[in-house]
């Protein structure tokens, strides 16, 4: 009998699951283990623990509840990526990674008994509301989330659209807070480009079914505005909380020309399967660095993992989350569907990243900077006596002072925000990024132009 195509019904039909089950003809019984005859035991308790709640149980429960709780249960305490979706959560998810789908626009696991925040989405309600991967959400509108499932903890932070839900917040190093968001409709574009001088810059907020399209459209954007003018490309990844896997190898192979991208391990051997790049290159082979955080999550990991074992990229920035497991998606009929963990992925060089994650090349934390004003100092042009330019000119005359002290200066009331020359944050790992691929263009012209 298929278990998994086992329908939930009342407590007398599984007691009767239970007992038909455990029945084992004579001939049969010469060969079961103890092993066997345990789980038939256990299958038993379960079915008399189903009949003693509907029974004794101070209020009448609805039998779908409790088989779907055990499910639940079940799953998630196999790892914290395992779950049971119920019909409407499982619909909620197809349309999720279509690319749409309503709630705060945030990727969360369970750890601990509390909500943890991986990521929130680019230009959500939760982005705007401020927060951050690595924050815990402790209560949902005063309820505490101790004893929820992750599954009924986001039910309960999906709701109508324009509806207003508070979050009790606690963040390493911060006093707790609340913040209240209003729920609306996330529609995700997945990727987003822009040019940085002469450098791309490509960021990919997600991996849903049109990532890859996107990622060409965006490319094919950026050579016709550029040209063959464009001298590198930043793939931004932070803050990524991963998707599809397909979608992950596609990416990765758009910028690979051969060779393994990720394998992925089963429990059996014959479960192995390795997905290689196929020829071409959507960016002719220009130079690269990868951009990642802690909130750079499974599919993230599996394309900065790839383009770095291969040294088509140089990854930057802080370790990404470390998860380095496969889910598989499991229909149930009409009563939702289960999300398995069936397989470890592994980069070509055959690194297993779970709880590990992706080690940057350059670590480069993400830093607020702001500009010293010094007062006036001098220089050899402020010299009496000093000689003039061997060309004659003084392209930049300065009068000669006497020394004056620097002036004093201090550090701005709040770190949230950094005097820049447009009065905007600078982003500082973006900004190394840009130095490390405009350094790179410099050194390969100089190599040109001296014959290496």
């Amino acid at each position: 009998m298929n278990v998994k195509n086992v329908m939930p019904g009342t407590a007398g039909l599984v007691l009767a699951f239970v007992l038909t089950f455990s029945y084992v003809s004579p001939l049969y019984a010469a060969d079961e283990t103890s092993e066997q005859t345990s789980t038939y035991e256990l299958l038993n308790l379960f079915g008399d623990v189903l009949e003693r709640i509907r029974s004794d149980y101070v209020e009448a429960p609805e039998d779908k509840d409790l088989i779907e709780a055990a499910i639940g249960g079940m799953l998630a305490s196999l790892d914290p990526h395992s779950s049971y979706m119920n019909a409407d959560t499982f619909k909620e998810m197809q349309v999720q990674t279509k690319g749409e789908f309503g709630g705060l626009g945030i990727e969360v696991s369970m750890e601990n008994g509390l909500i943890k925040v991986v990521s929130p989405i680019d230009d959500t309600p939760a982005f705007r509301a401020g927060l951050q991967p690595g924050d815990f959400i402790t209560h949902l509108d005063g309820e505490p989330v101790l004893g929820l499932t992750l599954n009924d903890a986001v039910d309960r932070m999906r709701g109508k659209v324009g509806e207003d839900i508070t979050l009790s917040v606690q963040r390493i190093d911060a006093d707790p807070f609340e913040v209240t968001i209003t729920r609306a409709i996330i529609k995700i574009e997945s990727v987003r480009s822009r040019m940085e001088g002469d450098i791309g810059y490509i960021r990919i907020t997600s991996f849903s079914g049109n990532t890859d399209k996107g990622l060409k459209k965006a490319m094919s954007k950026l050579m016709d505005e550029q040209g063959d003018t464009m001298t590198g490309i930043v793939l931004d990844l932070r803050n990524n909380p991963g998707g599809l896997l397909d979608q992950a190898i596609n990416i990765s192979d758009a910028f690979l020309e051969k060779g393994e991208i990720v394998s992925t391990r089963g429990k059996r051997p014959e479960d192995t399967e390795r997905f290689n790049a196929r020829e071409g290159d959507i960016s002719n082979g220009l130079p690269m660095v990868i951009l990642i955080n802690s909130g750079s999550a499974s599919a993230s990991e599996i394309v900065s993992g790839a383009l770095q074992d291969h040294g088509r990229a140089i990854v930057m920035g802080t370790q990404s989350f470390g998860k380095g497991l496969v889910q598989t998606i499991i229909p149930l009929g009409k009563h939702g569907a289960m999300r398995l963990t069936t397989a470890r992925y592994y980069t070509p060089s055959g690194r297993d990243i779970q709880k590990i994650g992706i080690e940057p090349d350059i670590i480069v934390e993400q830093a607020r900077l702001e500009n010293l004003t010094t007062g006036s100092s001098r220089r050899e042009a402020d010299l009496r006596g000093a000689l003039d330019n061997a060309g004659g000119t003084d392209e930049n005359p300065s009068e000669a002072t006497e020394p004056v002290a620097d002036e004093e200066t201090s550090a701005p009331e709040s770190t949230d925000q950094v005097a820049t020359d447009n009065d905007t944050p600078e982003d500082y790992q973006l900004s190394r990024a840009l130095d490390l691929l405009q350094g790179y263009a410099l050194f390969s012209d100089l190599n040109m132009q001296n014959g290496g």
